[in-house]
């Protein structure tokens, strides 16, 4: 089997040694044969500054790739070169963006999971392909069942589900790779800290070059139907998954950030709860918001808005963190703005908007979302002789819920 593949994907380890190895060259070349080149002076001028500039492009690539890897901004050469879309079709799905379909009346979505086999995405995480069929939309899924999910125990349970967004640019994988969720998550789900959550992280990267926002835009993009419809009944047709509202989430980092304040606000009847890292309300904090060029679009789109002009106040709970002049501010908007049922939570942090500074909120922001969302409650399970798990007590449904807004979190409305 060729390695031609692995050696040329962008994302991994293969193509950054790669990389490191022609920067090394490019280097150690021009040091032996610097006084060998030959011919006019024109020629040797020319050759050496050649080997100049090839030695000092390399050394961008290198950097360049450290830093996509470290940060997830592109999955693909096609993702950073623009060239690839992940829209087929964007036909106007109305106001609800179902295009007045039974989303529950639709035929099973089967897909077919392959395992993941990248270290450094944790273990168990598998991937499959979706086509949308209401969005017109396409890209990979990755899932994450927790230590329950395969336990004879928890057999006839339904698993609470968090869908988790990146930012812009960004890759599905990111919150498995820089934020290290699962493996933050795995040993608090078995101790029975958090609920033994689904994870899932979908393609947000549609268009070439632009962020949605996660909203439906005839004739351009359904990133809101791919992400709140399709990606949502693809796994409640797969895993045993909780159907309604009250078992799903949605989180994100930055601009995933804002989608996901956005989605939990517009779509109490399929979310019961949204966490923003970072956001943003106005689509326009991003410039490449295909949005904010809109001034309707740009308006209805901004949770702020959304929130204040909702026929009825949702349904809906939100962690909201962040910084001043980074989300800060636009959070604590939103808990002015809340009205029962609508509740807000807003934490204050610092360190700037980096991965580095969401990593460690984690394990506080699923034990607030433990209190949030229904489905399996949490157990803290224990392994037995042949290394199966078993809840604590013999119960799939034995511990309760801990902190809801404990840990710094301030300003419950």
């Amino acid at each position: 089997m060729s390695l031609l593949p692995d050696v040329m994907s962008l994302t991994g380890t293969p193509f950054f040694v790669t990389a490191i190895v022609v920067a090394a060259l490019a280097v150690l070349v021009p040091l032996l044969v610097w006084h060998k080149v030959g011919g006019p002076v024109v020629v040797r001028g020319a050759v050496r500054l050649s080997m100049v500039l090839i030695a000092q492009a390399s050394a961008v690539v290198v950097v360049f790739v450290a830093v996509n890897n470290a940060n997830g901004l592109y999955d693909t050469w096609g993702d950073l070169l623009g060239t690839d879309s992940h829209v087929g079709a964007a036909p106007d799905l109305g106001v609800d963006g179902t295009g007045g379909r039974s989303i529950a009346k639709e035929p099973r979505v089967k897909q077919h999971f392959t395992p993941v086999d990248d270290a450094n995405l944790g273990t168990g995480v598998q991937v499959t392909h979706l086509t949308g069929r209401v969005s017109g939309a396409d890209g990979e899924v990755y899932v994450w069942l927790p230590p329950q999910y395969d336990d004879p125990a928890y057999k006839t349970k339904d698993f609470p589900v968090v869908e988790m967004l990146p930012g812009y640019p960004g890759s599905a994988k990111d919150w498995f790779t820089n934020l290290d969720v699962t493996e933050q998550l795995r040993p608090l789900m078995a101790d029975g800290e958090v609920k033994p959550f689904i994870l899932v992280a979908p393609r947000t990267s549609l268009l070439a070059g632009q962020d949605t926002g996660c909203a439906n835009v005839p004739g351009v993009v359904n990133a809101d139907t791919w992400l709140s419809v399709d990606v949502r009944k693809m796994v409640t047709d797969n895993f045993r998954a909780e159907t309604g509202a009250d078992g799903w989430a949605v989180a994100g980092i930055s601009a995933g950030a804002h989608c996901s304040a956005k989605l939990a606000i517009e779509h109490p009847d399929r979310y019961r709860a949204g966490i923003s890292l970072s956001g943003y309300n106005d689509p326009a904090a991003e410039s490449a918001s295909i949005t904010a060029g809109d001034p309707a679009l740009r308006r209805e789109t901004d949770p702020l808005w959304m929130l204040t002009h909702a026929k009825h106040p949702p349904k809906t709970s939100l962690f909201l963190t962040g910084q001043p002049r980074d989300g800060y501010e636009d959070a604590l908007a939103l808990r002015r703005a809340a009205k029962t049922p609508t509740k807000v939570w807003v934490q204050k942090t610092g360190g700037g908007h980096l991965n580095v500074v969401w990593k460690p909120l984690l394990p506080e922001v699923f034990r607030w979302l433990s209190g949030q969302v229904s489905g399996v409650q949490n157990a803290k399970v224990v392994q037995d002789a042949k290394g199966g798990l078993r809840p604590q007590g013999g119960s799939g449904d034995a511990a309760v819920v801990q902190a809801t807004g404990a840990g710094g979190v301030r300003g419950e409305k």
